[in-house]
């Protein structure tokens, strides 16, 4: 059983909120470790953090932006 399909009382919504997050990071193309901290740190604007990524911004620059 996989977290999505637990009882909604179960499910933590913080919890799915960072997977989320973090799915999608890593779905621009930010490494394991920097879409964990991104994720993690609720300030980062996430969308901006995409964007930026996006438009061509070289990874470590974009960290350096949006933290």
């Amino acid at each position: 059983m996989t977290t999505a399909t637990l009882p909604a009382p179960l499910r933590d919504p913080a919890t799915d909120l960072t997977r989320w997050r973090i799915e999608r990071l890593l779905g621009a193309g930010y490494a394991g470790e920097a879409a964990l901290v991104l994720a993690l740190d609720r300030e980062v604007d996430l969308h901006q953090a995409v964007s930026l990524l996006e438009r061509g911004c070289p990874h470590d620059l974009a960290l350096q932006i949006v933290l």
